[in-house]
C-alpha cells in the first residue's frame, strides 16, 4: 500500500517537487479502492478522514513520514507551507463503495472489478458542506456549488482537479433525482464558474499573466471555470450518516494518478498501471 502510494507520488505529472515545497497548504490524500480497504480496515465509512481508525494513521503517516526523511521536506525549510493543515500528519480513507450508487473512482479509471488501487492527489484539507434540507439534486447542488464557487482557490487559475467527497446521505439523493456521475459533474462545473467581477484588480493581473486565456483583457461579467472541463472533477463517496459532504481544492498544478496495489494483499498484481492524465499530455 505505502509503496504504490510512494510511485504513484514519484509521476512526473503528480508534480511532487512543486506540493512538497509551495506555500499553499497541500498534501498527498490517499484514496483506496478495491478489496485491500477491508483486508486492512481502511475507513471509508463514518470519520474516516477522523480519528479511530489506526489503518488510515499508520499509512497516511507512512507516507508523510517517507516525504520528509527520504524526500527531505522539512517544515519550514524546503516544506514552504504557510499555515499546511492536518493532513501532512495523515491523509488516508478508502471510498465508500457498498454505499456509493455510482461506478467507483477505480472504475472510472478503467481498472478491473475487484483491482484494490491507490490514488494520489495534492489537495487541501476538506471544505465541510452542510445541507440537511433538500431532497433534490438541484437543490443540494446549490450547497456543494456554493463552497467550491470561491475566487481565493487554486483551481480557478491553476486549473488540476477538485474533489468533491459526497456523503452517502447526499450521494443518494442526487442518484435519487436520476442524475449519473457525469451528470453531476457536469452541473456542477457550469455551477461553479466565477465571474471576474469577484476578483480583485490586482489578482486579475497577477492570473492573467499564468492563465490569459480566463483572465486577460475579459469583462467583469465574464466567468471563468473551477477546473478546465467537468472531466476534471473528482468525485468519491465516503463516509457515514448525516447530510454533509466536502469540497477538496487542490494545488492546481498536479494531477492525481492511480496505480494498483500490487503484492500478496492484492488480486491485481500483473494489472497493468493506471496512470491517469485527463488532459492528454
Amino acid at each position: 500500500m505505502v509503496v504504490a502510494a510512494i510511485r504513484a507520488l514519484a509521476e512526473p505529472r503528480f508534480n511532487l517537487n512543486a506540493v512538497q515545497t509551495t506555500t499553499h497548504p497541500c498534501t498527498p490524500l490517499i484514496i483506496v479502492n478495491g478489496p485491500i480497504a477491508g483486508r486492512l480496515g481502511i475507513s471509508g465509512g463514518p470519520n474516516a478522514l477522523g480519528n479511530g481508525y489506526r489503518a488510515n494513521a499508520v499509512i497516511g503517516r507512512a507516507v508523510r513520514l517517507t516525504l520528509q526523511n527520504v524526500g527531505g521536506a522539512r517544515p519550514g525549510l524546503e516544506d514552504r507551507a504557510t499555515l499546511g493543515h492536518a493532513g501532512k500528519f495523515s491523509y488516508c480513507l478508502a471510498e465508500n463503495e457498498a454505499e456509493s450508487p455510482w461506478p467507483s473512482l477505480a472504475a472510472e479509471r478503467g481498472l478491473p472489478a475487484g483491482t484494490s488501487c491507490v490514488t494520489v492527489c495534492g489537495s487541501e484539507a476538506p471544505h465541510n458542506v452542510n445541507d440537511h434540507a433538500s431532497t433534490t439534486a438541484e437543490a443540494l447542488l446549490r450547497a456543494i456549488a456554493s463552497v467550491g464557487a470561491t475566487t481565493a482557490n487554486n483551481n480557478v487559475y491553476l486549473d488540476g482537479e477538485p474533489l468533491v467527497i459526497l456523503g452517502p446521505e447526499h450521494a443518494a439523493t442526487l442518484a435519487g433525482s436520476g442524475w449519473s456521475k457525469a451528470d453531476f459533474k457536469r452541473r456542477l462545473w457550469e455551477a461553479t464558474h466565477v465571474r471576474l467581477g469577484r476578483f480583485s484588480a490586482e489578482n486579475i493581473a497577477r492570473f492573467a499573466t499564468i492563465a490569459p486565456d480566463r483572465f486577460l483583457d475579459r469583462p467583469a461579467d465574464a466567468e471563468v471555470p473551477w477546473c478546465v472541463s467537468p472531466d476534471d472533477l473528482m468525485v468519491i463517496v465516503a463516509g457515514g450518516p448525516g447530510k454533509h459532504s466536502a469540497v477538496v481544492p487542490t494545488f492546481g498544478a498536479t494531477r492525481s494518478v492511480t496505480l494498483p496495489i500490487e503484492g500478496r494483499h492484492s488480486r491485481s498484481a500483473r494489472a497493468p498501471p493506471c496512470l491517469v492524465n485527463p488532459a492528454g499530455e
